[in-house]
């Protein structure tokens, strides 16, 4: 319920109904869908892209993001998106990634 609309919750509820794995994606329920052969490659793909960025930007982001998810109204969830903002503008590391991309270089995190 907390990651597709009501209406298809609801849906699928009163239905009890199998859905393809196209409809889960349609509706929210997955990221997206791949052939079984490039699951594997698709998933090993996805854990490179999140290993290499910073790890102190990463972890800011997942606390940020639950944060923002169990607050109790949009002021609130902006205030603390806001924050989360400025103390990741803070870190060395998000000077580093700045200067990367103005150098067109690859970045080198202090925290990895």
């Amino acid at each position: 319920l907390r990651n597709i609309p009501p209406k298809f919750a609801m849906e699928m509820l009163l239905t009890g109904e199998p859905i393809s794995a196209q409809r889960a994606a349609e509706i929210g329920l997955v990221n997206r869908v791949v052939p079984s052969e490039q699951l594997e490659a698709v998933t090993l793909e996805l854990a490179q892209k999140i290993a290499h960025a910073s790890s102190a930007t990463v972890a800011l982001g997942k606390s940020a993001f639950y944060s923002q998810k169990s607050a109790c109204c949009l002021e609130d969830a902006y205030a603390q998106a806001t924050s989360a903002m400025t103390e990741n503008a803070l870190f060395p590391d998000a000077q580093e990634g700045i200067s990367a991309f103005l150098e067109k270089r690859s970045p080198v995190w202090r925290h990895r």
